[in-house]
């Protein structure tokens, strides 16, 4: 059995995905609101997506602006690449948990309001010259 276990996380190690990544979790904005502004930076490189995000007024611009340098900082300080060199090869908004308040109406009703939060999760990898 313990052999078993042996293969498969050396499996999973030979599997895992290399490119340099970060991720925001709990992030309070919906997931659809920030992938309107994710399709605008997906394949760009990573100086020009901080310059488009940086001139977007967009709430969800601000923290995918820092969640992009993260994972430029990963790059250069655990791969040794530089900015210049990487795009944005993925980029996604995943559902969190939802928050879930009410807001009273007349005769005593109430109407739910649900407050959404999202997982961002950037992937980064160095551009091919052709």
């Amino acid at each position: 059995m313990a052999k078993r276990i042996r293969e498969k996380a050396k499996a999973r190690r030979e599997a895992k995905d290399t490119r340099p990544c970060a991720t925001a979790k709990y992030i309070r904005i919906s997931p659809s609101k920030a992938r309107v502004v994710m399709n605008v930076v997906r394949g760009k490189s990573v100086p020009e997506a901080i310059a488009i995000l940086e001139n977007t007024p967009k709430a969800a611009s601000a923290p995918l602006v820092k969640l992009i340098s993260s994972a430029a900082a990963n790059a250069e300080n655990g791969k040794g690449l530089t900015k210049d060199e990487l795009y944005v090869a993925e980029i996604r908004a995943d559902a969190g948990p939802i928050y879930k308040r009410y807001q009273p109406v007349s005769k005593g009703r109430a109407h739910s309001i649900m407050k959404r939060t999202s997982h961002l999760t950037v992937v980064l990898d160095k551009k091919e010259e052709a």
